[in-house]
């Protein structure tokens, strides 16, 4: 393929691109969401009835086509029709007939099947908050191709910055552009990536490698397997030119292997890719050279750190090495491996075509561009998102997020998953920036979002991280297969009100401890989640202590349930109780049996007269 042949699909796509951009009215055009999230919703099913039902009524012309993610994960699976941005949410098969007949064939969207904002139904994706705030460049349109087909790649614009970079730029050139713009890896740590790839570029060797980390195992993080399945080839154009870059001409994307999804379509786009000659021998006619594998980790969350991963991708154990020699010296068999994580490799492409200042417009001084996040927990909308650099916790949480379920209050938000650290509703104004977050006690991590709200027990919370570590550490250093052990022991009887004042002193002393003395990133943050807990909710480990007491209800062994005098008699509360441990006459206070009570809490969450104490 040359860049005439590039240019010529680009423009035999050009028609249904502006289609879904909205520039053209020519045809109707349905994408459906085929992302991970959707398909578990039955997506696939939807498009089968859609191509099936337009077939049966002769409507030829009408094209539908699958996406990656939408992003609006809450109210999937989701239909946008084109043109006109229209958003459909929550589409099952038994609406697609609707759809067809009063849009397709009436021109009038069907407005009980859009999603409302205060009771008012809004028709464009565009006009919905959770789009509104968003900034897209590592997400930028894969909204509008079909993840499977290259040609739509390319008609957005596609392997245009691999052809530049390859033909108009010098390695050199690529790093100052990279320098310029700021970006920092979008892993974890926020290391300057031109620094990364200028080191490993100066190494001298006859071998080098690189490599993308895919592994992603936070929980309720989904930021790089979402941008896979949306968007594959983005990532293979940026691993070429990061190849063309440093001088390698080999690389892998090491994906975990229950990414079913995502492993199924990087694997057609490296072979539609091949098939074209954007990866392979002398690519665009050029005396470049470089071609990608795949390898599949087992699911160790340890291998998300970059030396373990290189053991697991060589087939030893996933455990972390010494370093130095850091992998830009001595990496994936001893040669000199460059390895950045999916969303920092999304980025590249645009900062080629556009140029290093451009990206830097966006964010902050010292936190340039934007972060792609997986905002979950207890959120209105949850989903994928993306963000200018410097975007506040509360815009996050009420204007995107949609607020909190069923009024209840914001607490707290955990930010970068089990490395990372909570930060309480008095900060919540803070911008989101590398440099802000540390001064918290957290950190960017891969850009996990956990939002908790009134109801959430924080020693609970810490104990959750750091049981998920202990289960997950390697075990090859000290302070993290045994210290973390022990913290996670202490949480234990704090949440069962066998611990003492100065089991909580201990616990502080320890958790600095391990994060001053383990091997790997891994150890180094495990205790952020209990440090920065006892930061700011310091009174909540006090009072399971002290009082025996767990406020939130969530630590069975300090709640007890009471029928206070609120109680009207209206037997709720006796009729949901699994084990009949409450009683009492209709009109009359109930009590409960606290010796059957099980401390399930349903009645204290159906009791509509507050009258169930804990």
């Amino acid at each position: 393929m040359d860049i005439k042949e590039l240019e010529r699909i680009k423009e035999s796509r050009k028609s249904i691109i502006d289609i879904r951009r909205n520039i053209s009215n020519e045809h109707f055009e349905i994408m459906v969401c085929s992302s991970s999230g959707c398909k578990s919703n039955k997506s696939d099913e939807l498009i089968a009835e859609f191509n099936n039902q337009l077939a049966d009524r002769h409507l030829n012309s009408v094209a539908v086509n699958k996406t990656g993610c939408f992003g609006l994960c809450a109210f999937g699976p989701i239909v946008i029709v084109n043109p006109g941005e229209v958003f459909y949410a929550n589409i099952t098969k038994d609406k697609v007939s609707n759809i067809i007949e009063k849009h397709i064939i009436g021109g009038t969207p069907v407005e009980e099947y859009l999603l409302k904002e205060e009771n008012v139904p809004k028709v464009k994706k565009s006009d919905l908050n959770f789009y509104k705030y968003q900034h897209l460049v590592a997400l930028k349109d894969g909204e509008l191709i079909d993840p499977e087909n290259i040609e739509d790649y390319i008609g957005i614009g596609g392997y245009t910055a691999l052809h530049k970079a390859i033909f108009n730029m010098t390695p050199e050139d690529v790093i100052e552009e990279l320098r310029v713009s700021g970006l920092r890896g979008r892993g974890g740590a926020g290391f300057p990536t031109a620094k990364k790839w200028e080191l490993t570029k100066v190494v001298e060797n006859e071998t080098k490698y690189v490599f993308c980390n895919c592994d992603e195992g936070d929980p309720g993080a989904f930021m790089d397997r979402s941008i896979v399945e949306r968007n594959p080839q983005a990532l293979i154009e940026a691993m070429a030119i990061a190849g063309y870059t440093i001088g390698a001409n080999k690389g892998y994307v090491y994906i975990r292997a229950e990414y079913e999804l995502a492993h199924k379509r990087l694997l057609t786009a490296i072979e539609q890719a091949r098939e074209l000659n954007l990866l392979g021998d002398n690519i665009f006619g050029s005396n470049f050279s470089f071609d990608l594998g795949i390898k599949l980790g087992a699911g160790a969350f340890v291998c998300g750190e970059e030396t373990a991963l290189l053991n697991s991708a060589e087939g030893k154990r996933g455990e972390p090495r010494f370093r130095p020699p850091y992998p830009a010296v001595s990496g994936y068999m001893a040669s000199p491996t460059l390895l950045n994580n999916v969303e920092t490799y999304a980025n590249i492409p645009n900062i080629i075509l556009n140029g290093g200042a451009e990206f830097a417009k966006i964010g902050t001084e010292n936190s340039k561009g934007t972060k792609v996040f997986a905002l979950t927990g207890k959120i209105n909308h949850t989903g994928l998102i993306e963000l200018p650099m410097g975007t506040t916790i509360k815009q996050i949480v009420y204007d995107i997020g949609g607020g909190i379920p069923n009024g209840k209050e914001f607490k707290a938000v955990q930010m970068g998953g089990p490395s990372g650290g909570c930060i309480p509703k008095e900060h919540i104004d803070t911008p989101i920036d590398y440099e802000s977050l540390q001064k918290l006690g957290s950190m960017m991590g891969s850009g996990g979002m956990i939002v908790m709200d009134e109801d959430t027990c924080m020693v609970d919370l810490a104990k959750f991280f750091l049981d998920f570590t202990c289960s997950e550490s390697c075990g090859k250093c000290t302070p993290c297969r045994v210290g973390n052990k022990r913290i996670l022991e202490i949480l234990d009887s704090i949440t069962k009100g066998t611990a003492t004042l100065e089991d909580l002193d201990k616990l502080e002393d320890l958790c600095k401890y391990v994060k001053e003395n383990s091997l790997c990133g891994l150890g180094q943050s495990s205790p952020n989640p209990v440090l920065s807990t006892l930061r700011y909710f310091r009174h909540e480990y006090e009072d399971h202590i002290i009082n025996k007491h767990c406020a939130s209800g969530v630590c069975k062994d300090l709640v007890e349930y009471k029928i206070s005098d609120k109680c009207i008699g209206c037997t709720l509360c006796k009729r949901n109780c699994p084990v009949d441990a409450i009683s009492g006459e209709v009109r009359q206070k109930h009590s409960i049996d606290t010796e059957k009570c099980i401390k399930c809490g349903l009645c204290y969450k159906n009791c509509k007269f507050k009258a169930i104490e804990r």
